[in-house]
């Protein structure tokens, strides 16, 4: 039987990339979005043609009841969950002295409050099967912190936080939990900076390159893999000598 891997906001980008690798290893996918309509069929149709099952389901993950039902759904479907990527996050940048209650509440929500919600409606599955991988994204900036992203950088920091003590909670029950925390990765909302932004960027990396999302979902593979068993409770950081 198919190992079967739950992938939040996984209709583009990263959470697409990750997705599409994880299908490549063999795992059936269920795919969570919110917003895109289209996107995410084409995820699936992609998935589909590497020969395993996939199942896109939308959801706000920033809801507990929500997330409930989903996670129950997938169960249903699915028969297990046996991978869970954290992926789904926004940002609503700026200074704090001019940033709004809800612009913080909004990124702590959907960033850090999902984590919650996933986990506490997965792992119970994972407890059951005495095995299981949860993989969360987090950030550069949740390591090295960034001006004009404090609702961002805790929210990421947080998960960091989170991941370790459920790593401790969760470890005797052959469950893993890790962190994966990407520097600067090249998307459409990056590659939109203007030209002097990104230079400025570039300048501050190692590599002198942004990621490709597939090196986050190659990374993301690994700890979902046989080889990542005894690995639990860590950060990887993928940011090619952004931040050491």
């Amino acid at each position: 039987m198919h190992k079967t891997a739950v992938v939040t906001g996984a209709s583009r980008g990263i959470g697409r990339a990750i997705a599409l690798k994880l299908a490549e290893d063999g795992c059936d996918i269920a795919l969570n979005y919110l917003f895109e309509e289209e996107e995410p069929d084409k995820t699936v149709a992609e998935i589909e043609k590497i020969g395993v099952k996939a199942v896109a389901f939308r959801c706000d993950v920033s809801k507990f009841d929500e997330v409930k039902k989903m996670m129950d759904d997938i169960q249903a479907e699915f028969g297990s969950i046996d991978v869970l990527v954290n992926n789904a996050g926004i940002t609503k940048d700026g200074l704090l002295l001019r940033m709004s209650e809800k612009d913080f509440d909004q990124v702590i929500d959907v960033n850090l409050k999902s984590v919650f919600n996933c986990c506490r409606h997965a792992v119970p599955f994972m407890v059951k099967q005495r095995s299981g991988r949860v993989i969360s994204m987090a950030s550069v900036v949740g390591l090295a912190g960034q001006a004009g992203q404090t609702n961002y950088a805790a929210s990421k920091g947080g998960i960091i936080a989170f991941s370790k003590a459920l790593a401790l909670e969760i470890g005797s029950r052959g469950i893993t939990v890790n962190c994966v925390a990407p520097g600067y990765v090249d998307t459409p909302m990056t590659q939109a900076l203007p030209e002097k932004a990104r230079e400025a960027i570039m300048a501050k990396i190692a590599l002198r390159r942004g990621a490709d999302a597939r090196d986050i979902a190659g990374v993301v593979s690994f700890l979902a893999g046989d080889e990542a068993a005894y690995i639990t409770g860590q950060v990887i950081s993928v940011n090619g000598g952004m931040y050491m």
